[in-house]
């Protein structure tokens, strides 16, 4: 086991990345036009950081596997990006932003990267304005800002619920003018299947041209991986269904070490499951807990009155309502973190007194933000006197002005109209906290290759406060990248293009046709989803909101078996020389085979509860996490040693000197 370098700057917290960025080297203009830079990945991250490279000057390619840019799983983020620009005059600071941060990530994140990222999300409105992404905006005509879960502060800056829509587009606006001026070649409907490595430095990729089936090689100085999370070990989750792992995966068997897996986001705010069949769920933004309330009912005859259909929630008295949020902390409310917000639902329904038939779902009502935005509507237009019919036409415009598309998706999956009668809610695998390790110039284990966004562990800690990912994703692409590779890649000024006629291209590219063959040579007993959905099983039942000892370990078995079963009888139908879309599925859920289990090894050998990752035996008597500081104090990075009961952990310790670290209250 080693201690891992995070090569973090001296000095005082506040000054370290302003310092940093003077001390590194850099690239002049007229060698950057000899540079080579592949991105793989063009959602926020990636996009973001292959328009601002190609803007400097390097020669960039980006590789994704959608048929465009604009499809990546970013445009589906809803509820906002926050940025400590203290507009409501609230006591917002780059300081707070910090804190609530490491405090949300219960202690379990990195001091440096996260101040450099509170620090520079003040730059990424003032970009993305300029971009012109249409923020909300006040009466004044001043962008607009909500609160989200874990803060105190008013802090995120949102364009309806379809904040990661427009940022995207930001981006992709901006990518697009480097393509046109010649700065960025583009590789859409392409995956990358493996990580090329000369004398120990990454400088390329093997890709599968996901139309022709063919198999390229693609070089260059230096690799950035920008490809979001891995919650589609799951099966079920928030994520697109082509959300896979597999460019970090391969990236950790050529070397990068993968750091904290278990640590993993349930949003509290998802569409319930609603049958066996069902192959992804639906986010319902985080921003609707500002105004909805999140209810039970007090007593178990009613809640299963509700559940058989002889109860409608409209039906039932404020009195004989729990609301359990506000109840257990009032200080926040509604607006608890994730975790905690998550977890209490399950506790609720655990009891019996989930809503739905399956009994695994609570309430989000509006009606009280209805009622109240409809009084306030009217005395500012004047209508003395109005009666409950007009309160409440006028509330519900205020609401829809805010939340519309999101209640008409609501509306659309579930049929019931959440103006109403309330929204029915339940717990839903959503983002990933773990992710590549990377330094804080956000270079992994492998020299050469970077890693931005989702698909890093850096910033997040052991849960994400809301609107962050896109905060995250913006600042490493935008602001933080550009300046960090320079300084590896000046030292790459006399080095030439990269050659793919060489052994270790040719030992890559042989082993991606031997895994590809290895796939097609399965029996043909069973599906590709078959197995992901066998796994995904597994990993709810066993490492999801709760996990013990001997779940993880039963998990760890079952899965290595599993993986053993699916290499042998898989069934992939057509050719691999041609599109086969269960051809890259099988090679992504092959993948999820590997990480799950090292997922439940990371959770198992981690014996506290912190954040996103709940032991059951490591809890308050009030069942909230109970940490353990003095020994679990650091972040696990596992190095790739073939199989993952063989992956060797590496420690790298955490060190706060600017907050103290205090049992996470937000009562």
């Amino acid at each position: 086991m080693g201690i891992l370098d995070s090569k973090v700057p001296k000095g005082p917290l506040a000054a370290k990345w302003t310092q940093h960025k003077n001390d590194i080297n850099l690239v002049n203009p007229a060698n950057k036009r000899n540079i080579d830079i592949i991105v793989v990945g063009t959602g926020l991250a990636g996009g973001s950081a292959a328009a601002t490279l190609a803007e400097l000057g390097y020669n960039v390619k980006t590789f994704c596997y959608q048929d465009s840019p604009r499809r990546a799983h970013s445009i589906a983020a809803q509820g906002g990006i926050n940025a400590a620009k203290n507009y409501q005059g609230d006591g917002d600071s780059a300081y707070r932003l910090f804190y609530d941060t490491i405090k949300g990530g219960d202690y379990r994140s990195r001091e440096a990267n996260v101040y450099r990222l509170a620090e520079e999300s003040t730059n990424i409105i003032d970009q993305c304005v300029a971009q012109g992404v249409p923020f909300a905006r006040e009466y004044g005509g001043l962008l607009d800002n909500r609160s989200f879960g874990g803060v105190l502060v008013s802090r995120t800056f949102y364009a309806k619920g379809q904040t990661g829509q427009q940022l995207l587009l930001g981006a992709y606006s901006a990518m697009n003018r480097q393509i046109n001026r010649g700065k960025i070649q583009s590789f859409n409907r392409h995956e990358m299947m493996d990580m090329v490595l000369v004398d120990g430095k990454a400088r390329g990729i093997i890709a599968r041209d996901l139309v022709t089936g063919k198999i390229e090689r693609h070089s260059a100085h230096a690799v950035v991986l920008a490809t979001g999370g891995y919650g589609n070990v799951f099966f079920l989750s928030t994520n697109a269904m082509g959300s896979n792992v597999m460019a970090a995966w391969r990236a950790h068997r050529r070397g990068a070490f993968f750091a904290n897996p278990c640590f993993t986001q349930i949003h509290p705010t998802c569409i319930p499951v609603s049958g066996h069949d069902q192959s992804k769920l639906t986010l319902m933004s985080e921003s609707l807990r500002n105004d909805g309330r999140i209810w039970v009912p007090k007593r178990m005859d009613d809640a299963i009155a509700i559940r058989e259909g002889k109860l409608k929630p409209i039906q039932l008295k404020e009195e004989d309502r729990d609301y359990y949020l506000e109840r257990r902390y009032p200080a926040f409310g509604n607006l608890v973190p994730r975790d905690v917000a998550s977890r209490a639902a399950k506790e609720r329904c655990d009891a019996g007194f989930g809503v739905n038939k399956t009994g695994e779902a609570v309430y989000l009502d509006f009606a009280a933000a209805i009622q109240r935005y409809g009084t306030e509507e009217a005395l500012t237009q004047g209508i003395k006197n109005a009666d409950d019919k007009e309160i409440t036409r006028l509330g519900k415009a205020v609401i829809e002005a805010k939340y519309g598309n999101l209640f008409q998706m609501y509306e659309k999956i579930v049929d019931e109209n959440p103006y109403e009668t309330p929204m029915m809610i339940y717990p839903a695998v959503h983002y990933t906290m773990g992710g590549l390790w990377v330094d804080y110039n956000l270079q992994t284990t492998i020299e050469g290759c970077y890693c931005a966004g989702e698909a890093n562990f850096s910033d997040h800690g052991a849960n994400r406060l809301g609107a962050s990912a896109l905060m995250q994703g913006l600042a490493d692409g935008y602001f933080v990248l550009p300046y960090t590779i320079g300084d590896y890649l000046s030292k790459d000024i006399r080095t030439g293009a990269i050659p793919t006629d060489s052994p270790e291209f040719d030992d890559a590219e042989k082993s991606v046709q031997d895994r590809l063959d290895k796939l097609m040579a399965g029996s043909g007993q069973n599906s590709v989803d078959f197995y992901h959905k066998k796994l995904g099983k597994i990993m709810w039942d066993k490492c999801g909101m709760a996990r013990n000892a001997k779940d993880l370990q039963d998990a760890i078995d079952e899965i290595s078996a599993l993986r053993t079963d699916f290499w042998a009888n898989v069934k992939i139908p057509g050719k691999a020389d041609g599109m086969n879309q269960e051809l890259e599925k099988a090679g992504r859920v092959a993948d999820f085979l590997e990480l799950g289990e090292l997922f439940a090894k990371d959770a198992l050998t981690r014996n506290e509860s912190c954040g996103g990752h709940f032991r059951e035996e490591y809890q308050t008597p009030e069942g909230e996490a109970l940490r353990d500081d003095e020994n679990f104090k650091f972040v696990s990075a596992w190095e790739y040693k073939g199989e993952p009961k063989d992956a060797v952990l590496h420690k790298e310790e955490l060190k706060y000197e600017n907050i103290e670290l205090k049992t996470r209250s937000y009562k």
